[in-house]
Order: structure tokens, then C-alpha cells, then sequence
């Protein structure tokens, strides 16, 4: 018999933010691969009596695939436990070709983004008429490059709301160039540290106040930096289309 992985998106932090199909493939997986160092361990609760488990924070690439691809031939269900959504900034790709070099049937499974967590915190909707109707997700260039035409300068011409991930050791580079690509240093900002854990930090301000804050709050990962008019829309905003009146 064949086995599958399931790449999970464990979500981010909240074990009740699991969803169903997530919660099934973690009761019946027999190896599970997790990113120790980002999910919360809690969620292993939902593993059965048996299940091997793997933490992924201190495994090579080739160390991960080792496991997974041991697993499958002996004909096991693999979990591949990841933060938030898998799509976002998951290492996704580079696991999923190896087992596509190997033929091994795989699936993933959508999970709750920190992005959305952060926001249920902070009460915000990013997309406010007449105010944003573009969200851009994006980093600053640290351990992995970021496109010339994707830096943090170029994308805040738009001054679209735009979510900053994997860059709050960066905070200062952060916003030197948000300001100078164009957003005004009064632009509302917010840094949620581990959206829905228990030990949840936020920080609210302004472009121009925010780099104290977080430097006196030590935090230096697992955070991300929201930044947009939509964050503070204020008496600007306008009633959105969809509760218009049907003529």
C-alpha cells in the first residue's frame, strides 16, 4: 500500500483555529513532521497513541525528506505539520518537488494565516472602501532575497495596507523604507507578536513611533507588522457596495 503526506496548515497558534480536515489528517496520521520552533505543541493532542513525531526546527531539507520518504515506503500516512498556511512563505515548494521526484502522492490542507489572526486581534478589516482594496503581502530581503522590483520601497508607492512578514528583527530598515517609498510617517502601523497564542503581544502606532515600541518590547521574532490607512479608517471610510440597495 501506498503511503501520502499531507502538508497541514497547523494555523497561528490557536489550537481551536485548527480546522476539521486539519484535525482529521492529525488523528490519523502515523508520522507526523512539525515545525517545532512555530506551532504550538498543544495541537499534538489531536495525534493518536503511536503516531511517530518529528521536530522539523533543527532537520536539513534532506533530513526532512529522509523521514517523510521512509515513511511512505513503509506505507504511512504522513503529516507535515507547518505554521499558519502552508502557502505563506511555507518552504512549500522545494518539499513538494522532492516528492514529486519520487512520485509520492501528496495534499495540502489550508490553514488559518497569522495575517487573519492578527487582524481578529487588532478588531480590522484591510480592505476598507475608499480607503484600500489592495493587500499586499510581502518581507524585507534578509536570509532568502527579495526581487528588485518587489523591496519594500517600491511596493509602498502604492500605499496600499500592506502585511510585513519574517522582518521585525528589521524593524528600523523596515520603516526607512516604507517612508521613503512614499506612505506618510502619521500612517497607522500595528505588530502583533504570536497572533492567538496565550502570550500575544500588540503594539499600535505610527510609522514615525513605532520603532521604540518594539524595541522596547524585545520583540525580535514571530511577529508581523501590519501598516495601512484601513488599520485606523476613522470617520474616511465608505459603506461598502454590498449592503447597497438592490434596485
Amino acid at each position: 500500500m501506498k503511503g501520502k503526506v499531507y502538508f497541514v496548515g497547523a494555523g497561528p497558534g490557536d489550537p481551536e483555529l485548527l480546522t476539521l480536515k486539519a484535525k482529521r489528517v492529525l488523528e490519523q496520521a502515523d508520522v507526523i513532521v512539525f515545525a517545532d520552533s512555530l506551532v504550538n505543541p498543544k495541537v499534538l493532542k489531536f495525534a493518536k497513541k503511536g503516531a511517530e513525531v518529528y521536530g522539523s526546527s533543527s532537520l536539513s531539507l534532506e533530513e526532512i525528506a529522509k523521514i517523510v520518504l521512509g515513511a511512505i515506503e513503509r506505507g504511512k500516512l504522513v503529516a507535515r505539520l507547518q505554521s499558519g498556511d502552508p502557502s505563506v512563505y511555507g518552504a512549500l515548494w522545494e518539499q513538494t518537488k522532492v516528492l514529486e521526484e519520487n512520485g509520492v502522492e501528496y495534499e495540502i490542507v489550508p490553514g488559518v494565516s497569522s495575517l487573519f489572526a492578527a487582524c481578529a486581534s487588532l478588531k480590522v478589516e484591510l480592505t476598507v472602501p475608499g480607503i484600500s482594496q489592495t493587500v499586499i503581502l510581502s518581507r524585507r530581503a534578509g536570509n532568502a532575497p527579495v526581487p528588485r522590483s518587489e523591496d519594500l520601497r517600491s511596493l509602498a508607492s502604492h500605499r496600499a495596507t500592506m502585511a510585513i512578514f519574517l522582518s521585525i528583527s528589521q524593524i528600523e530598515e523596515v520603516v526607512e523604507e516604507l517612508l521613503e517609498g512614499g506612505y506618510p510617517p502619521e500612517t497607522p502601523v500595528a505588530v502583533v507578536y504570536k497572533a492567538s497564542w496565550e502570550d500575544e503581544k500588540v503594539i499600535e502606532g505610527n510609522l514615525e513611533e513605532v520603532v521604540p515600541k518594539v524595541r522596547e518590547s524585545g520583540i525580535e521574532r514571530q511577529a508581523l507588522i501590519l501598516v495601512g490607512e484601513a488599520l485606523k479608517p476613522g470617520e474616511k471610510g465608505k459603506r461598502s457596495k454590498l449592503y447597497g440597495r438592490k434596485r
